[in-house]
């Protein structure tokens, strides 16, 4: 598999890191009570930080230096008590926001999901679902530490910056300078490592999303990998997406590091420009030894928080390619959507009629050139034709999963258009050929079909398909635990099931799509009784490749090339010997010679 296959395909956001960034914070205006009371803790241990310094200052130049020693105790104790308490108060912060964090995350990741639920199969079409399952887990985690540090770091640390600036040139212009003199320099460096930094970090969120794509596709063929011996293929190319993840990781982590370098240069050269000034120029004496240490400390105090919002910055341009890539598919909208004037589809009875219908995927082919035709209710309509004639096309229609380009769609006279999704869908039955089946019980599966369904409905319908012999002969029946995708079972007893799941909703109109492709012909002929029984009074779309299985379907469409080419029953097209008779003669044909 060529790693070429796994490139960036992913649009990027055209958002802003700011845009972004006030999208994040919204979420935080749902728990106003306790940032209220976060902020009120950093008010105090913000408070306590900057009173500190001056504690020191009073003690050596006050009351040490008077040999006040009541007095010192005194301030000592008072010192002590602020201290504690702020210690205190910072666990309570901590708990806050980590309790607020991990609710607004569960938030976002709902929506996310639930989002991604109602989009169309366009979207799912265009992406593997590895780079989707990358950001509903992986994205969203790194949002965490921002949402948090937002509160607990980038205000409190602004406040306290400003602060101690307006102390420092209280106190001593001349050194409050000196110590500041390479800010300047910081603030041109800052901006050049965000610039590049970020860039670099939205491609690694983009290699990250390629090597977890491969990665869950890799896992969920592996059969098929063991089966071609193609495992020395896939390591290769695994090998090449860890390496190109390393490397992007590595070129982002490069420039984002420059950060802490920076900051520590600009600290290290204002500390020794300010002891050089108080020294060389002011020549501050051991009379104020006091002042020159509280200095020192504010200085220090000016230059971490100054570390820890690098740090913060550093983080945020680190994940806010995640939070573009998580808004990104919020706003994605679905081409299939209840409009603001939609009805709920009455109870069906069957009709159904394509109204001179034209569809294509992307705009250019048509893949149904301007169809039409009407199925009475409880008609059993069988679609056969070459692979990607539109069999599918047709069935997908009706159950509207997409929509058309021209013409309408028609259930008993009603557009599909214009009646909500869940009332239309909830009618149907749809069975794939792709038997797809939970982790669960085989109970749990059935009723998948039908939520409410009963224990008696579920044993009727697994019944009506002849999937009750074998499901109890299982060690515990209907209660034996499926892994996911049914391990275990053959693809038979999967198909059987997936039956079961399908017609435990009674549907009004059923749609089979090639669903018994996958039943060997002994199973088939137990399914079909039950297919018989249960496609009487429904309207019924089978989409079968074997056509022997749809011999007593009412009429047989032939689909070629975007249209109708035949229609009638059985007996019918094989005495017009046409489409249909060549291709029920080559199926034979080959059924005899294998």
């Amino acid at each position: 598999m060529a790693v070429n296959s796994y490139k960036d395909d992913e649009h990027s956001s055209t958002a802003s890191n700011r845009e972004t960034v006030q999208r994040l914070l919204r979420y935080l205006l749902a728990y106003k009570k306790q940032i209220i009371l976060v902020m009120c803790i950093m008010a105090y241990c913000s408070a306590v930080a900057l009173v500190n310094p001056l504690f020191m200052e009073a003690a050596i130049d006050t009351f040490i230096a008077n040999q006040d020693m009541k007095g010192l105790m005194a301030l000592i104790l008072a010192a002590i008590g602020v201290n504690v308490i702020g210690v205190i108060l910072v666990r309570i912060r901590m708990l806050t926001m980590a309790g607020v964090c991990n609710k607004i995350l569960l938030t976002i990741r709902q929506e996310l999901y639930t989002h991604i639920q109602t989009l169309d199969f366009h979207f799912f079409d265009s992406r593997p679902s590895g780079k989707i399952l990358s950001r509903i887990i992986g994205d969203i985690n790194s949002l965490k530490d921002v949402l948090n540090n937002f509160v607990t770091t980038l205000v409190p640390d602004a406040v306290i910056v400003v602060a101690v600036l307006v102390i420092m040139l209280i106190k001593s212009p001349v050194l409050a300078l000196a110590s500041l003199v390479m800010t300047p320099v910081l603030a041109a460096m800052i901006f050049a490592i965000q610039y590049f930094g970020h860039k670099k970090w939205v491609t690694f969120r983009k290699k990250s999303s390629n090597l977890n794509a491969y990665i869950h596709e890799d896992v969920s063929g592996i059969r098929i990998i063991q089966s071609f011996t193609a495992e020395e293929e896939t390591r290769e190319t695994f090998s090449e997406l860890v390496k190109e993840h390393r490397v992007s990781f590595k070129e982002a982590v490069r420039i984002t590091d420059a950060f802490n370098s920076s900051i520590d240069f600009c600290w290290g050269f204002g500390t020794i420009a300010m002891y050089f000034v108080a020294i060389k120029y002011l020549g501050i004496d051991k009379s104020q030894i006091g002042l020159l240490i509280a200095f020192s400390s504010y200085s220090n105090m000016f230059w971490r928080p100054i570390m820890n919002l690098s740090n913060f910055y550093n983080q945020l341009i680190t994940n806010i390619a995640g939070a573009e890539r998580v808004f990104e598919i919020l706003d994605t909208p679905s081409e299939i959507t209840d409009g603001n004037s939609i009805g709920t589809m009455p109870e069906i009875k069957g009709e159904v009629t394509f109204d001179h219908v034209t569809f294509s995927y992307d705009e250019k082919v048509n893949i149904l050139d301007d169809v039409s035709f009407t199925i009475k209710p409880g008609e059993t309509i069988a679609l056969v034709g070459p692979t990607g004639a539109g069999k599918t096309t047709i069935v997908s229609l009706v159950s509207r999963f997409y929509d058309v380009q021209k013409g309408k769609v028609l259930i008993d006279g009603v557009d599909v258009r214009d009646v909500s999704i869940e009332s239309l869908r909830g009618q149907m039955g749809i069975m794939t050929q792709d038997s797809f089946l939970f982790t669960g019980t085989i109970k749990d599966n059935i009723r998948y079909g039908k939520l409410d369904a009963t224990d008696e409905e579920i044993i009727e319908a697994a019944k009506a398909v002849n999937a009750h012999d074998f499901i109890m002969q299982l060690k515990d029946g209907y209660d034996t635990k499926l892994s996911e995708r049914g391990g275990g079972l053959s693809i038979g007893q999967k198909q059987l099931l997936a039956f079961a799941r399908t017609m435990v909703s009674m549907p009004k109109i059923l749609v089979l799509d090639e669903a018994t492709s996958s039943i060997d012909t002994q199973t088939e002929i137990l399914v079909q009784k039950g297919i018989e029984a249960l496609l009487k009074g429904r309207t019924s779309f089978v989409v079968a490749h074997r056509l022997s299985t749809i011999r007593k379907a009412d009429r047989i469409f032939v689909i070629d090339d975007g249209h109708i080419k035949e229609a009638g029953n059985h007996e019918e097209l094989m005495a017009k010997k046409g489409a249909y008779y060549n291709l029920y003669q080559a199926q034979f044909a080959e059924m005899r010679s294998a």
